[in-house]
């Protein structure tokens, strides 16, 4: 098997959502999902706020990796934050995820970020494994926070 990857086009909007919500399905979240295409549509290719590449074995996609810039103040320069990575659970273990992660780690070089993060969810063992075996450092002394909805309204609305 052959991994190829490529840049998610406009015309990829629908197998994004479904590899969304695979991966929802997958976090026991699915209900969670109320991303439509016409949003993924506006924020990815509208406003460009976040870029996805595809992954594929042939012409059959297989995985996604959703990603956009954040900052380091320290380093002084722009990093990639992986926002999801996912490959169809069929289609694991045929190095799918790595080459996904090492477009990526190119993308970064070339655009002289100074690191690549991400986050995964602690019971999810199998990824935190691969992503050890990779080489990823596990921040440990980092917390992360989150508002939304009601909280992020109440805190905007705030004096």
């Amino acid at each position: 098997m052959s991994t190829t990857i490529r840049r998610a086009t406009p015309a990829d909007v629908p197998l994004i959502l479904d590899l969304i919500k695979a991966l929802a399905d997958y976090e026991h979240a699915l209900d969670q999902v109320i991303a439509t295409e016409e949003q993924l549509t506006d924020w990815l290719f509208g406003k460009q706020v976040a870029e996805v590449i595809i992954a594929q074995d042939g012409d059959e996609p297989v995985g996604f990796a959703l990603y956009f810039h954040n900052f380091s103040t320290w380093l002084g320069r722009a990093g990639i934050y992986l926002e999801d990575l996912f490959v169809l659970p069929e289609h694991r273990g045929h190095g799918h995820g790595k080459a996904l992660l090492r477009a990526l780690a190119q993308t970064a070089l070339e655009r002289g970020c100074g690191r690549l993060e991400w986050a995964c969810l602690n019971w999810n063992q199998p990824s935190i494994d691969f992503y050890l075996s990779l080489g990823a450092e596990r921040m440990t002394e980092w917390n992360t926070y989150r508002l939304t909805g009601p909280t992020l309204q109440a805190l905007a609305d705030s004096e």
